[in-house]
């Protein structure tokens, strides 16, 4: 019986030391095991009306999230978290990038977009643009984002955004290297950021 027992400890050990190596490995390669950049391509606009593309994520380390300008409280909470992260991590702010791509295209129009982030930061840049072009980016990132009525009458007027809260980090190859999620503690993220740098 003791055998047994001391063979399966064994077992879950080197079961959660290979599941430990596979996560590290998929963290560092991305999820399909190469060594691309995350996401998918592609073409929209930023908060300042300029194009912008994947390209965009790539040659310094990147802070990236998803939401919407009517947000009541993770968007604006996120905003101002991430400003001052990115304040203690990169005073200079040349060394780390960060955008807010909109899961609202319907009504954040880029000037909304740019408007409502300049409210808080000048060192996070808004990505919106065609609504179908910024729905299939969004699903290429695996963000998660849903349309919920608030008002049943009117329910393409009046509504909320259900979507992934995370902010996604990416290196300066534009790979996945981790998220800080919503909520998390503040010293816990800016070690992350630094990590990231």
């Amino acid at each position: 019986m003791t055998a047994l027992r001391t063979l399966l400890i064994v077992l879950i050990v080197v079961l959660a030391g290979a599941f430990t190596w596979l996560s590290f490995e998929w963290s560092r390669t991305g999820a399909d095991g190469d060594d691309k950049p995350y996401g998918v391509a592609f073409e929209l606009v930023d908060s300042n009306g300029a194009p912008i593309t994947q390209a965009a994520f790539q040659g310094k380390p990147t802070a990236l999230f998803f939401g919407f300008t009517h947000c009541p409280d993770v968007c604006p909470t996120t905003l101002f978290e991430l400003d001052a992260w990115m304040k203690e991590v990169d005073p200079s702010g040349d060394k780390l990038h960060a955008y807010m791509v909109t899961v609202d295209p319907e009504r954040d129009s880029h000037e909304l977009l740019g408007q409502y982030i300049s409210n808080v930061s000048d060192r996070i840049t808004g990505i919106s643009g065609d609504p179908e072009k910024v729905r299939s980016m969004a699903k290429g990132f695996n963000v998660y984002f849903k349309k919920v009525p608030t008002d049943k009458d009117k329910p393409d007027e009046d509504y909320v955004m259900d979507h992934t809260a995370s902010v996604f980090l990416l290196d300066d190859n534009g790979r996945f290297r981790g998220t800080i999620a919503y909520g998390e503690d503040g010293d816990t993220a800016m070690q992350k950021l630094k990590n990231l740098l």
